[in-house]
């Protein structure tokens, strides 16, 4: 299927969030600190307040009345204390966008009592501590066996330590809000959210009103990667303008703002330890996450979570520390956890394979489990190493030399990589409604639509399930007026809505005229398995013997993600994932000034992102796979697992290319030549 909603995008009919129209619009323009801690000591909006077209100024000075300030990200303007650089700490309010931001960039005066800071992460900071959870509540650590008897009795052993830096995500529609206050006192945000019912619960609790009095409106969304998971303060931030102009307001961050108020992926120094024996099998695995979050809210990564899933050892150890800087809070970005820490095992793997002298897939093939490694429950279904093989096949493995730094076209050296990924097939509740309007089924369900195509596998899932033609279905989304739904993260979205739609279809068929669902029940019966998806990411690069500049000419993913329901789209979002991934490894990585305390590099002009000229052959497949204990459908997630393995693919293949092992991402010229 072609996506329904393609021809309204490429027109210009879709709406986002900034786009829908507004009598008596007005516009409002943050203030940021620019100081990374301290205290704000005074506020004079005199210049503002006194700038034609200027309605009003929000500061601490006059802290606007919330209902709850319990997290601090949102509960704007309540505290005279900054807590890093790019904080909201004022904001104006004005006719036109360009008369708001004139004022607040000219028109507030601030004086500050700055603080000394700390904003960088090292293994050996004093502040660190154990989270008592991580991302999305696993605990933070966990062992089994003797992991130093392990290490003790193993023929061979890799002991090495792998950093990741801060990432940004970088969706094409900024974060914006239009907030519309109506005469009987109830709101209506049209918001970038990646679910609509969750951001209307956090918004009226922050505001203190009764969830029934807001309505969140976002049917079209340009992309999130996890950055418009939970609500930002921009929405907050709208409403509260909208409320003290008394008028609505809109609200589009910049793309500099995005960097300090919408969250980002917590760089990362990782330890992973291997033990094997004379034949390559893991007589032990560690795995020491070190992470940051700010001093605000803790958020802490499942960084070393995918390495309790990936491969049998009898004695095993994973940890988590964390410690609080003077900075932006962390929160998701595409895979969070099995993203950064799959680069570090999946490269420890690669260099136990070098050690041991075993070609790396069949060093991970000796060293699958027959069941979670962690907790003994059966997979669900497990084909990795079917992943394995067929992309093997697929990429031309076979008869790779295994030596590196010894293939050359021209200037070029020449090298391949694999690496493996997971990504956790879960689902939530959701609710949805399906009825018969003039002879033709709709389908409503508060799901989000971030660019995925969740509009076309549901209509899919809807026709299928009701034995019509998808045309005969409009499926209608992004509103948290409609019934319930989760959010669009953690790869769970079409598992969560498809189930519910399923069984609303279900209903309908039986009821006649209407049908309505909701999963509770089900998916609080989703036990005795552990679910997860798998893959395999192969990479070609070619690295410059000059200048140390590395390009990727081909790029492999093979998965196995349960049915796939939509081909068109399941190739897209694999394919963009491992596009990313490739960024990941080669470009991406936001630098902290240590003097300042601010983001360096806090736009696309500095930060890079992969494109589609990046990468000259990229293609990825799937397995076919039944698993009949996960959903209706059959389906897992597949939005964030083209991402996991891809970065370790490319180092991987660079080492094979140069003989150097980069631990430390981006893999920039710098780190080769010399």
């Amino acid at each position: 299927m072609n996506r329904v909603e393609g021809r309204d995008k490429v027109t210009g009919r879709a709406r986002y969030a900034f786009e829908y129209p507004a009598e008596d619009v007005a516009y409002v323009h943050p203030v940021q600190a620019p100081v990374t801690r301290g205290r704000i000591l005074s506020v004079d909006a005199t210049d503002a307040l006194a700038t034609p077209g200027v309605l009003a100024v929000l500061s601490c000075a006059e802290p606007p009345a919330l209902g709850s300030r319990e997290d601090a990200e949102l509960a704007l303007f309540q505290s005279d204390q900054v807590a890093y650089r790019g904080q909201l700490v004022a904001a104006v309010v004005a006719r036109t966008p360009e008369t708001a931001r004139e004022a607040a960039e000219h028109g507030v005066r601030i004086g500050y009592d700055a603080e000394p800071h700390d904003v960088l992460l090292r293994a050996d900071h004093p502040g660190l501590y154990t989270p008592e959870k991580v991302n999305p509540g696993m605990p933070a650590e966990t062992r089994r066996g003797d992991v130093e008897a392990g290490f003790a009795e193993a023929a061979v052993t890799v002991d090495a330590t792998y950093t990741t830096p801060t990432l940004h995500n970088n969706p094409m529609e900024p974060h914006a809000t239009m907030a519309v206050w109506e005469e009987n006192g109830d709101l209506t945000l049209y918001d970038s959210t990646q679910g609509a019912a969750d951001d209307r619960d956090t918004i009226a609790e922050v505001l203190g009103l009764p969830p029934e009095r807001v309505r969140v409106v976002a049917p079209h969304v340009g992309g999130g990667f996890g950055s418009k998971g939970t609500t930002r303060p921009n929405a907050i931030l709208a409403a509260l303008a909208a409320r003290a102009a008394g008028r609505p307001v809109k609200l589009a961050l910049t793309r500099q703002q995005m960097y300090d108020l919408t969250g980002y992926r917590t760089p990362t120094i990782q330890r992973v330890r291997l033990g094997a024996d004379a034949e390559g099998r893991l007589t032990a695995i560690s795995h020491e996450a070190v992470e940051q979050s700010s001093t605000l809210m803790e958020f802490a990564e499942q960084t070393a979570s995918p390495t309790r899933v990936m491969y049998a050892a009898p004695n095993r150890r994973t940890t988590h520390r964390l410690v609080r800087l003077d900075v932006p809070t962390p929160s998701w970005m595409r895979a969070p956890g099995e993203c950064p820490g799959m680069f570090a095992l999946e490269s420890a793997m690669d260099e136990l394979a070098v050690a041991a002298g075993i070609d790396p897939i069949e060093l991970r093939i000796r060293n699958e489990p027959d069941v979670d490694p962690e907790n003994d429950l059966p997979f669900s279904s497990r084909n990795l190493v079917a992943c394995l093989r067929e992309g093997a096949r697929r990429f031309g493995w076979e008869g790779r030399d295994p030596r590196p730094g010894i293939r050359l076209d021209g200037r070029w050296l020449i090298g391949t990589g694999v690496a493996a990924s997971t990504y956790p097939a879960r689902r939530m509740a959701s609710t949805a409604d399906a009825t018969v309007e003039d002879g033709d089924f709709v389908i409503r369900i508060a799901a989000a639509d971030i660019g995925t195509g969740a509009r076309t596998v549901l209509t899919r899932i809807a026709a299928e399930t009701l034995g019509t033609a998808p045309e005969r279905v409009r499926v209608e989304v992004g509103d948290s007026a409609l019934p319930r739904a989760s959010l669009a993260g953690g790869s769970m979205g079409t598992a969560s809505w498809g189930s519910a739609v399923v069984r609303a279809c279900e209903a309908l068929l039986k009821n006649g005229e209407r049908g309505t669902a909701d999963t509770t029940e089900d998916v609080e019966g989703d036990t005795g398995f552990s679910r997860h998806a798998f893959g395999a990411q192969f990479a070609e690069v070619r690295v410059d013997l000059d200048t140390g500049e590395v390009r990727v000419p081909r790029l492999l993913g093979v998965f196995a993600a349960g049915r796939i329901l939509e081909p068109k789209l399941a190739r897209s979002q694999f394919v963009g994932g491992m596009t990313m991934g490739m960024g990941m490894a080669l470009m991406e990585q936001t630098i902290v000034d240590e003097r300042d305390g601010g983001f360096l590099n806090h736009d696309l002009a500095q930060y890079h992102v992969a494109a589609c000229a990046d990468v000259q052959d990229i293609d990825a497949v799937w397995i076919e796979e039944e698993d009949p204990h996960l959903n209706p459908m059959g389906a897992k997630g597949i939005g964030e697992i083209g991402i996991v393995g891809t970065a370790a693919a490319v180092a991987n293949a660079v080492h094979h290319a140069t003989g150097r092992r980069v631990r430390d991402l981006p893999i920039t010229p710098p780190k080769l030549v010399g």
